[in-house]
């Protein structure tokens, strides 16, 4: 077996407040991708991205440490704290020109960065898209495992197709982050859109190890605003439970009605049950509206145009500014015999 070309590989890896974290993660992704150059599985020039997302810590200050350490660290750093969805489209947006592959993964590796190695031999064998998915929950509290199925359960009823247990631990070639920047939403909800891609892809399991330092970026209000923009991102099944919602209200308001009627012929009266009628019928009025007004909302941030992150320092760019990337393309990534 022998390689014709050795692809150039870019992790990116987003960041908010890892000043605890970020002194333990970049040696051990260091290591991996120095042992991969070794053994030329990826090109001698490949980079890490540590993009970082307003951090209020030193974090930025490491980036640049480590940065003048070794030309292998580069960093991106916005403006303001924009979100992760915004720091990896961003990454992979500043990557992708002069990138074959790009793997992201989050700074506290609780995603098992050894798996790095297979994800670059899948795609030599022909893979687009490599997924790196939990094999188990046994890490998590019983409140988030239960959330977490509850999650994926109602998105598939939703009809948004995601892959169950899989968090932003993946490998993308250059043709599928090509096609990943054509969608340009100001708030894409990237683990829904992926799968849409529709080129080859497949799984690799991995156990998720414990946080070693600083604290979980997702508390229980940011995973809630997380999912409602998935729903509302890709799923339309909120506006039709809506209208089916209000042909059941009508079938039963008139079966309500009858009654009453009935009632009253036979010289009885009840405002009670009107009352709690009139309460339920307001609420879930309410609740419709707010419902449109999130789609509402979203066409409005859509119309603006607004920049979706602002970079204010980037450093990995220039390493490549004398050398410009002729990207190779995909099949010549795979071995021959």
């Amino acid at each position: 077996m022998k390689t014709l070309t050795a692809p150039r590989l870019t992790l990116v890896v987003p960041c908010y407040n890892e000043e605890p974290m970020l002194p333990k993660s970049a040696p051990v992704l260091s290591a991996i991708l120095h042992r991969l150059m070794d053994s030329n599985q990826i090109a001698t020039d490949s980079k890490i991205l540590f993009v970082d997302d307003g951090s209020r810590d030193h974090t930025w200050a490491i980036i640049t440490q480590l940065r003048q350490a070794d030309t292998l660290f580069t960093g991106l750093k916005f403006s303001r704290n924009f979100g992760q969805e915004a720091a990896l489209m961003a990454g992979m947006q500043v990557a992708h020109p002069f990138s074959d592959l790009i793997i992201t993964i989050d700074a506290d590796l609780q995603d098992d960065p050894r798996v790095i190695d297979a994800m670059v031999q899948q795609a030599r064998e022909g893979f687009d898209i490599v997924y790196g998915v939990r094999n188990d929950r046994s890490t998590d509290t019983w409140f988030k495992r239960t959330t977490a199925e509850a999650f994926y359960w109602t998105m598939g009823k939703l009809g948004v197709e995601l892959v169950p247990d899989h968090s932003d631990f993946r490998l993308l070639s250059h043709r599928a982050v090509t096609a990943l920047m054509t969608y340009t939403e100001s708030a894409p909800f990237i683990r829904g859109i992926i799968p849409k891609l529709g080129f080859p892809s497949t799984k690799l399991y991995y156990k998720r190890q414990p946080r070693t330092a600083g604290t979980s970026k997702y508390p229980l209000k940011r995973m809630l605003r997380f999912a409602l923009s998935g729903i509302f991102s890709l799923s339309l099944a909120p506006l039709r439970a809506i209208m089916y919602l209000g042909f059941t209200i009508c079938a039963a308001a008139t079966i309500a009605l009858l009654w009453l009627l009935g009632l009253h012929l036979n010289g009885l009266t009840t405002s009670s049950a009107l009352l709690t009628s009139l309460w339920l019928l307001g609420g879930l009025q309410l609740i419709g509206l707010g419902v449109i007004g999130q789609y509402v909302g979203q066409i409005l941030r859509e119309t603006q145009h607004r920049p979706h992150f602002i970079i204010q320092t980037e450093t990995f760019s220039t390493a490549f500014l004398a050398a410009p990337l002729t990207v190779t393309p995909h099949h010549e990534h795979q071995s021959v015999n």
